[in-house]
């Protein structure tokens, strides 16, 4: 099984990994233009608004595109998924069987854990 690596947690990213380890998905809003941003950043980056807030995610979404790479028990697919938030994050792929997703494929949020223990989000089919 591949082992996840921790992700580096900062503190404008802490309560990000805070709620992953709660098993809820975070993505920034901003009060000013209303609009969602992944990654993590305290600046908007539509309208530079420093107003923005954490909100709790559907945790559905769909594959935007993905690569399996590897082969075998070493074998990962990474993914990009677009939540039904509107923003796009690069992620994995996991419990499915990769030659099966199609892109448009509808994914949820699950929480692996990686090495140290940290809870990070991956999709699987829905």
């Amino acid at each position: 099984m591949r082992k996840i690596p921790a992700p580096q947690v900062l503190p404008e990213t802490q309560a990000y990994w805070s709620a992953a380890d709660e098993g809820r998905l975070l993505v920034k809003r901003c009060n000013s233009c209303g609009q969602f941003h992944h990654y993590p950043r305290d600046i908007c980056p539509y309208c530079l608004s420093s107003d923005t807030v954490w909100q709790d995610a559907l945790g559905t979404g769909t594959v935007y595109s993905f690569s399996t790479m590897g082969q075998g028990d070493a074998a990962y697919t990474l993914a990009f998924v677009t939540l039904d938030e509107g923003v796009t994050l690069m992620t994995n792929l996991v419990d499915c069987d990769p030659a099966q997703v199609r892109i448009g494929d509808p994914v949820r949020v699950r929480f692996k854990p990686a090495q140290g223990g940290q809870a990070v989000p991956m999709f699987t089919p829905a």
